[in-house]
Order: structure tokens, then C-alpha cells, then sequence
């Protein structure tokens, strides 16, 4: 009895196809789903964060309306900020060349540590141009010898 020749199956068969067209599909939605949910907790962190940065900024001003319920502080800001005085007190201002009040915290340099200007190379070399032409006097010779008178 002959047999008759074996049939390769293919490899690929429809079946297949379909398997991994819904693979593929199934894919593609959770990627979008967790893409979805990525973008979201990112959303979530930063108002988290925004959040925090909120709190503390709320901290911070329940300390400054803290302090303003405090009238030595009140006190020490309207000396500060509109140059109030108490009764009995004399108030100066330190003002600059062109009448401007200084800084408080500005301070007055010594006189000695200015720098000077710089000058224009123009100046400088103008200013050779005119030694050039009147060269300075020739000074006394140092003395070389010590007379017997000033021996001590």
C-alpha cells in the first residue's frame, strides 16, 4: 500500500494572522492606556509639588503676620521703611553727591583706598609726546663722599 505524500502544513496560517492582529491591537490600547496614565501621574506630581511650594509659601506668611502683631517690630519698620522718629529723637540722612538719600546698608569708603581713574591711552601718550619735549631738570648728584663735619 502506498501512502500518500505528507502535505506541509504552512507556517503561517490564517488563524495566525488573526492571533496576532488581535495581539497587536491589544498592544497599541494598553500602550495608549499607559501613556494615558503616565502623562496623568506626571500631572499629579508636579501639582503635588506645586502644592508643597504652596504650604510653605503660607508658612512663611503666617510668620511675617505674626510678627506685625508684635509693636516693637511695627515699631522698627516704620523706622525703617518711612524714617519715623519717636518724640524727642533727631532723625539724618546721608545723602550723595547729587542729593540722593544713601543706602542704609551703603558704607563710606576711605578716601585713601580710591582708585584712581583710568586714563585714555590717548592722555597717556600725549603726555609722553609733551615729557619728550621738555625733559625734566637734572637733580643735584647724589653725594659720594662724607664730609669731617658729619661724622657723628
Amino acid at each position: 500500500m502506498a501512502t500518500a505524500p505528507e502535505r506541509r502544513r504552512p507556517r503561517f496560517t490564517g488563524r495566525m494572522a488573526v492571533l496576532a492582529l488581535v495581539l497587536l491591537v491589544l498592544m497599541m490600547s494598553y500602550a495608549s492606556s499607559m501613556k494615558a496614565y503616565l502623562q496623568q501621574r506626571a500631572h499629579i506630581d508636579a501639582l503635588q509639588a506645586q502644592i508643597a511650594q504652596q504650604e510653605r509659601r503660607i508658612e512663611v506668611l503666617q510668620r511675617e503676620k505674626q510678627r506685625w502683631d508684635d509693636p516693637a517690630y511695627v515699631r522698627m519698620q516704620a523706622r525703617e521703611r518711612f524714617g519715623y522718629v519717636l518724640p524727642g529723637e533727631r532723625s539724618f540722612v546721608v545723602v550723595d553727591g547729587n542729593g540722593e538719600p544713601l543706602d542704609p546698608e551703603a558704607t563710606l569708603g576711605d578716601p585713601a583706598d580710591a582708585e584712581e581713574p583710568p586714563t585714555a591711552w590717548w592722555d597717556s601718550a600725549w603726555a609722553s609726546v609733551e615729557l619728550a619735549g621738555n625733559p625734566p631738570k637734572d637733580r643735584a648728584a647724589p653725594v659720594t663722599t662724607i664730609r669731617d663735619g658729619d661724622q657723628g
